[in-house]
């Protein structure tokens, strides 16, 4: 028997037909337009794209991009932030790289073959790490990577609650100084550089010293990192904090301290304070009458400050010299 059931399609007119298939036709062109023009489109930029500034492998990107076009210095304002026979710094060395010396913090024959493979020392280079008769510090472009070295065994080794108090030995990070750059990271010790942490009497302040360099070093930024000196995490710290218990404990003023810090810190980091002062000069003011205390803020020397500064001044090329992450 002839099924008389119908299906939709059996019931649709010829109109309804033609309409159809038109709708299909429009889907499909549709659909073609979509796919030439827009999926191109959203695929381009994902082939394009360049791998993000703040990638793992390129931490560094912010500031390297602007140094691509770095912006010149006259050879006035190089010399007046870093004048090329260096500054004198208002303190007395004396015997210290000798006391060093014996305790074990430095270890002589391991420091002296680190500069051998340098050059060698010059005769002011030895007598400062071996003599006993030493005046002030000058810190110039050729010395600086040496002082700040010598600077850091003092920082290390000499004992102040900074280190055994302070941020460096806090719950935060386990009560473990060790796990810092600043004492892993020195090597020219004899035996574990932690056998020296904070362990030695180069320098006896009192207590109004000590709270001078205290209250000094949270002031003191560097552009490693964002830390100021009252936490000494990297070598440049470490190497502040040793400079200003010399100063605090030979009598020197808090503007003397902030002023030798910010030579000091200039000859350490060259290009960022070269920039830095450009920035100063372009807005007006002399480089001479920036306050030491403006300069050494976090606004300016803190890695974040001066990657901000980079945004709006673009960074000057340093001569020479200068003080690595390392020893």
């Amino acid at each position: 028997m002839k099924s008389t059931h119908q299906s939709p399609w059996d019931t649709w007119t010829g109109s309804h037909r033609s309409e159809y298939w038109r709708g299909v036709l429009s889907g499909f062109v549709l659909f073609a337009v979509v796919w030439t023009l827009i999926v191109p489109a959203l695929r381009s930029p994902r082939q394009n794209a360049k791998p993000s500034v703040n990638s793992v492998t390129n931490t560094e990107a912010p500031i390297a991009a602007a140094t691509i076009s770095t912006s010149p210095i006259s050879s006035d304002l190089s010399e007046r932030v870093l004048p090329s026979n260096g500054v004198t710094l208002p303190i007395t060395w004396g015997d210290m790289g000798a006391k060093m010396i014996a305790s074990g913090v430095i270890d002589q024959e391991k420091f002296e073959s680190l500069y051998a493979a340098r050059g060698g020392m010059t005769p002011e280079m030895s007598a400062l790490l071996t003599g006993s008769n030493n005046g002030a510090l000058t810190i110039t472009r050729e010395n600086s990577g040496f002082l700040l070295n010598l600077l850091w065994g003092l920082g290390i080794g000499n004992e102040n609650t900074i280190l055994t108090e302070g941020p460096m030995n806090s719950e935060a990070f386990g009560n473990d100084p060790s796990r810092f750059a600043s004492t892993g990271g020195w090597s020219l010790s004899v035996g574990n550089p932690m056998d020296h942490y904070s362990a030695h009497r180069f320098v006896t302040l009192t207590p109004e010293q000590q709270e001078l360099v205290e209250r000094v070093a949270k002031g003191i930024y560097r552009p490693c990192c964002g830390n100021s000196t009252l936490f000494p995490d990297c070598n440049h710290g470490m190497a502040m904090l040793g400079l200003l218990e010399l100063m605090a404990s030979q009598g020197l003023s808090e503007q003397e301290m902030y002023d030798a810090a910010l030579s000091v810190n200039a000859y350490w980091f060259q290009e960022t304070y070269l920039t830095i002062a450009t920035f100063f000069e372009s807005q007006g003011t002399p480089w001479e009458t920036v306050p030491a205390q403006v300069a050494l803020s976090a606004e300016y020397s803190s890695s974040s400050g001066y990657k901000q500064l980079v945004q709006k001044t673009a960074p000057v090329q340093a001569p020479s010299g200068g003080g690595g992450c390392g020893v």
